[in-house]
């Protein structure tokens, strides 16, 4: 079966303006061999009542609930986030997670596994039986950063690290970002996915980078 990403824009919010997301979600419903699948970072319990017949895939994107609060800005909590995720499983979504953008900080292994052990507790075991996640450390921009010194300036401290960061061209938009030192990041990675298969052994990594 093949999985379309509907779009790169939060369909949960688009769907507090428009039927197009209920219209998707029905349209992937009757394709044989299709899914559907979007990530967000909005609680609209509106899409309850669509219907999808595990044919739509929603990723709520989860990060530490204090890190969230400095850059997530306008956004539902992060707690409410994974409070919902079993009312989707029940309603017929296939509900994933995003860890990302992943935030090296001061204590970040510690924050995950916190907010591991938070999705744990929250998690029915329908929710368990079908999880997975994708994990992407933060990429940058020297463009984002100058807006977020604009109007987010504590957010920016976390995600502007030089002395932890290198450029590279992306291989998607052929723009030049900042990401993780190589090495370091294949060492942020690695330790990642350990912590996550400590603490979550029953979800499955789809991919991390």
């Amino acid at each position: 079966m093949g999985v379309r990403a509907c779009t790169n824009s939060d369909l949960s919010v688009d769907a507090t303006i428009s039927e197009n997301v209920r219209d998707l979600v029905r349209l992937f419903r009757e394709l044989p061999n299709a899914k559907g699948t979007f990530a967000t970072k909005f609680v609209n319990r509106e899409l309850l009542r669509y219907d999808p017949r595990g044919k739509t895939r929603i990723r709520f994107s989860l990060m530490p609930p204090e890190t969230s609060r400095l850059v997530d800005v306008r956004t539902s909590r992060v707690e409410d986030r994974m409070a919902t995720i079993n009312d989707f499983v029940e309603a017929g979504y296939e509900v994933n997670v995003n860890f990302g953008p992943v935030i090296v900080k001061e204590g970040w292994r510690e924050d995950y596994e916190e907010l591991f052990g938070m999705l744990d507790a929250a998690l029915s075991p329908a929710a368990k039986a079908q999880l997975a996640a994708e994990v992407i450390f933060l990429t940058h921009t020297k463009e984002l950063h100058d807006v977020n010194l604009q109007w987010h300036p504590k957010g920016e401290k976390l995600l502007w690290r030089p002395d932890l960061q290198e450029h590279k061209v992306s291989q998607a938009s052929g723009a030049r970002v900042l990401r993780y030192e190589k090495n370091l990041k294949r060492s942020l990675v690695r330790e990642f996915r350990e912590v996550l298969e400590e603490r979550l052994p029953y979800c499955r990594v789809r991919y991390a980078f």
